[in-house]
């Protein structure tokens, strides 16, 4: 008997607590770390566009031309990208969570807008 109602303050205990926890979980906000991109630059044409897990970013073509490097983080729910290789400074890009093999429409800090699709993330490495 004694087993019983402890097993059943137990059970009281821990299920008024569900509602509370549901309602302080918060979902996870999107990363770029370990994420590829597709996307076409007016210059260059096609470009993946990769980000590691430390934030470092690396574009080439598809043919596999190095075009940009530098690096990339989260602001403000925006993804801000710094490149290592001109004088531009930070851009940052309107964002949302993206599955692979989708897409979505965004627009720089500065008006440029570009269409991106996220693929399966495939790490770039620097030239040599």
């Amino acid at each position: 008997m004694r087993f019983t109602i402890c097993l059943i303050a137990a059970l009281a205990l821990s299920a008024g607590s569900t509602p509370l926890i549901a309602k302080t979980a918060k979902h996870a906000a999107f990363q770029l770390n370990q994420t590829t991109w597709i996307f076409t630059d007016k210059k260059e044409g096609k470009l993946r566009e990769s980000i590691d897990a430390d934030g470092k970013y690396i574009a080439e073509t598809i043919r596999g031309k190095h075009v940009d490097h530098g690096t990339a983080v989260m602001k403000d729910g925006k993804a801000c990208f710094t490149s290592a290789m001109t004088k531009e400074g930070e851009v940052c890009w309107t964002t949302r969570p993206v599955s692979v093999g989708h897409s979505m429409a965004t627009k720089s800090d500065k008006g440029e807008k570009l269409k991106v699709t996220r693929v399966k993330y495939t790490p770039l490495k620097m030239p040599k």
